[in-house]
C-alpha cells in the first residue's frame, strides 16, 4: 500500500482512469439528489405544515431499499452492475423530469411530490447494492479504503455543496427546476457510467446468490454484523438533520430554506473526515467508537443548543463522526467477503444503513410532532452511542477468545522448549501471529491501524 495518506492519496485516485469519471459523475449526481430532496421536503411543507408528512416523505424514499433488498442484493451479483446502474439512472432521470413538469403545471400536491419519492426510491433500491459493489472493481485491493472513503466524501460533498445551492435553486429558480436540474444530474453519472470500464465482475450462479446465504456470513463472523450494526447507527443518528431541516430551521427562528445550510453544516464535517481517513486503513474499533460518540454526542448538542452559529459548528462535529465511522465500518464489510459475495453483503449494507430510515424518519416526525423537534433529535442520536457499546462488547469477547486460544499454545510450547525440540523463539512468534488470523490469512480488523 502506498505510504501516501491524507488528500494526496485522495487526489491520487482520482485521477486513476477508471475511478475518476465514476467519482464526479456520482458527485454531480448526488448534489442533485440534495437538489431534490430539499426542493421536495419544502413543497411538502409549505402544501401542509406537518413535520409527519416530512417524516413520511422520507420514508417513502427509504422504503423500497429495505423492501427489495432480496432481489436487488442478488440481482448485484448475479448480473452487470455498470449495466443495472444505466437501467436506474436512466429511469430515475425520468422520473425527475416528469415531477418538473407537474411541479410548473400546478399538479404537484403533497401527496403526487410523496408518490415520485416512492418511484425514486425503487431506483435508489436497485441501485445501492451494485453501486457500492462497482468500486472494488474499479481500484485495486490496497486502495479500497480511499475509494469507499472518497465514495462517501461525493454524497457527503453533496450534502455540504448541495443543499446550499438547491436552497438557492428553490429561492430565486423555484422547485419545478430544481426538479429538473436533478434530472439533468442523473445523466451526468449515466455518461460516467458509460465512459469507465471496470474489471470483469466475478458473477455468482442463482442458486448460490441468495441472500440468505449473505446471511450466512454475518452467522459465521459476528464482527461483520457488528459492522452492520455500526451502519444502522449511523443512519439513525444522521436522519434528523436530513428529515427535520426544514423545521429545525423554524425552532431557530429561521426562515425554512435555511435547512440547505444545516444540511450543509453537517456534509462539510463528512468532507473534512473523508480527506482525514484517506489513505489510511480501516482503522481500530477503538477510534471508531471515538468517532461514534462524535457523531451521536454532535447531534445531541446540536438539537440542544439555543444558537444556530454554535449549532452549525457542532453540527460540523457530528458530520466528521459520520463520515469516519461509516466508512470505517464500509471498508472492513467489503474486505470482509469474496467478490461473488459482495452484492449481497453491500445490500445488506443498504439495508443497514438506508433501509431502516423509514423506521427513523417515521420516528422523527411523530416525536417531533408529540414533543418538538430539538426532542426527537436527541432521541434518534442515541443509537450511535449505543453502536459505542456494541463496539466495547465485541472487542471483550474477541480478546476473550484469542486469550483461550493463547493458553494452550503458550503451555504446550514451554513444555517443547523445557524438552529441548521447541523451535527457536523467533519461530514461536510466527507462529502465534498465524493462529491469530483472520480466515483467508487476513490480519483481524482489529490490527489495522491508521
Amino acid at each position: 500500500m502506498s505510504s501516501t495518506t491524507g488528500p494526496g492519496a485522495a487526489f491520487a485516485l482520482v485521477r486513476q482512469r477508471n475511478f475518476g469519471p465514476y467519482f464526479f459523475g456520482n458527485a454531480l449526481s448526488a448534489s442533485g439528489g440534495w437538489f431534490q430532496n430539499l426542493a421536495a421536503s419544502l413543497l411538502v411543507y409549505r402544501l401542509t405544515h406537518s413535520p409527519f408528512l416530512l417524516g413520511l416523505l422520507n420514508f417513502c424514499q427509504f422504503i423500497p431499499v429495505l423492501v427489495l433488498v432480496p432481489w436487488t442484493g442478488s440481482a448485484a451479483d448475479r448480473f452487470d452492475r455498470r449495466r443495472l446502474l444505466l437501467a436506474a439512472q436512466t429511469t430515475a432521470a425520468a422520473l425527475a423530469a416528469i415531477l418538473s413538469v407537474l411541479a410548473w403545471s400546478g399538479l404537484a400536491t403533497a401527496w403526487v411530490v410523496i408518490l415520485f419519492a416512492l418511484g425514486l426510491g425503487v431506483t435508489s433500491a436497485a441501485s445501492i447494492p451494485a453501486q457500492q459493489a462497482l468500486i472494488a472493481s474499479l481500484v485495486d485491493r490496497e486502495s479500497l479504503p480511499t475509494a469507499v472513503a472518497l465514495n462517501s466524501m461525493t454524497y457527503n460533498l453533496a450534502r455540504a455543496i448541495g443543499p446550499a445551492l438547491g436552497a438557492a435553486s428553490v429561492e430565486y429558480l423555484g422547485i419545478p427546476a430544481s426538479f429538473l436540474l436533478n434530472s439533468f444530474s442523473y445523466l451526468v453519472f449515466v455518461g460516467a457510467l458509460l465512459a469507465i470500464r471496470p474489471r470483469a465482475q466475478e458473477t455468482a450462479a442463482r442458486e448460490t446468490s441468495r441472500l440468505r446465504d449473505a446471511l450466512g456470513l454475518l452467522r459465521d463472523d459476528p464482527r461483520l454484523l457488528a459492522f452492520l450494526i455500526v451502519v444502522a447507527a449511523v443512519g439513525f443518528a444522521s436522519d434528523p438533520v436530513n428529515t427535520l431541516a426544514p423545521a429545525f430551521a423554524h425552532a431557530f427562528g429561521r426562515k425554512d430554506t435555511v435547512a440547505g445550510f444545516i444540511i450543509g453544516a453537517f456534509g462539510a464535517g463528512a468532507v473534512t473526515a473523508a480527506l482525514f481517513v484517506a489513505g489510511r486503513v480501516a482503522g481500530s474499533r477503538k477510534r471508531m467508537a471515538i468517532t461514534l460518540t462524535l457523531l451521536g454526542g454532535g447531534v445531541i448538542a446540536f438539537a440542544l443548543s439555543p444558537w444556530l452559529p454554535l449549532g452549525f459548528v457542532l453540527l460540523f462535529v457530528a458530520g466528521f463522526g459520520y463520515l469516519a465511522s461509516n466508512t470505517s465500518a464500509t471498508t472492513r464489510l467489503q474486505l470482509g467477503v469474496s467478490e461473488a459475495q459482495r452484492g449481497r453483503m453491500m445490500a445488506l449494507w443498504g439495508v443497514a444503513f438506508l433501509g431502516l430510515r423509514p423506521l427513523a424518519s417515521l420516528a422523527d416526525g411523530a416525536i417531533a410532532s408529540a414533543a418538538g423537534v430539538r426532542t426527537a433529535g436527541v432521541i434518534l442520536a442515541l443509537p450511535a452511542l449505543a453502536g459505542v457499546v456494541v463496539l466495547v462488547l465485541v472487542g471483550q469477547r474477541e480478546r476473550g477468545r484469542e486469550h483461550r486460544l493463547v493458553q494452550p499454545l503458550a503451555a504446550r510450547r514451554e513444555a517443547q522448549g523445557e524438552d529441548g525440540h521447541g523451535p527457536p523463539a523467533g519461530e514461536r512468534g510466527r507462529d502465534v501471529v498465524a493462529d491469530h488470523r483472520a480466515p483467508g490469512g487476513r490480519e483481524p480488523a482489529e490490527r489495522d491501524r491508521p
